[in-house]
Parts: C-alpha cells; sequence; structure tokens
C-alpha cells in the first residue's frame, strides 16, 4: 500500500470555499480504481494549511490511474486554484515493524 501526502496551502481567507469544494471532490477520487481511503487534516498552527493523506494500493494507481483521468481534470478544477504555492506531493510506504501497530 502507499501513503501520498500532499501539504496544501490555501490562499488567505478560502478556507470554507475549499473545505466546501472539497467535499465534492473526494467522491471523485474514492471511485479510482486502488483508491483505498482518504483524511483531510486541517493544521492547528496554521488554519489555511491541511494534510491530504491518500492510501492506494499502488504509485501507479495514482500517479497514471488518477492523474492521467478525466476524474483528476474534474478534481484539478475543483481545488487546484485554491491553493498557493501549489502543493508538494510525495508517497511513502510502511517501514515493516515500526508502525507502533500490535
Amino acid at each position: 500500500m502507499i501513503l501520498e501526502l500532499a501539504l496544501l496551502q490555501i490562499r488567505p481567507g478560502l478556507t470554507a470555499d475549499f473545505e466546501a469544494a472539497f467535499a465534492q471532490a473526494q467522491a471523485i477520487i474514492a471511485r479510482m480504481t486502488g483508491y483505498e481511503r482518504h483524511e483531510l487534516q486541517r493544521c492547528v498552527e496554521d488554519d489555511h494549511r491541511y494534510a491530504l493523506l491518500v492510501w492506494w494500493d499502488t504509485l501507479e494507481d495514482h500517479t497514471v490511474g488518477f492523474r492521467g483521468s478525466a476524474e483528476y481534470q474534474q478534481w484539478r478544477s475543483l481545488l487546484h486554484h485554491f491553493y498557493d504555492p501549489f502543493p508538494t506531493v510525495e508517497h511513502f510506504t510502511r517501514v515493516p515493524g515500526l508502525t507502533g501497530e500490535q
């Protein structure tokens, strides 16, 4: 499983609009092949900063399947105009034995 982490900085004064748009956009990503789940978390210290976490079956489910899809264009039109600067997106895998899970 792959964890996508995107740190999102939202333009001042637009957090409510962003959250409303994200409520629509999350249905788009949830339909994609390889999608497992997602979380959107708001930063405690900066209420214009969010962490988007998306779990995918494979890296390619995100980078090829989702980003190469018509659905991504819908996602983009709903959300990308809120970001300043454009987010950094990175992908992670678990380190076996070091997850804190029993």
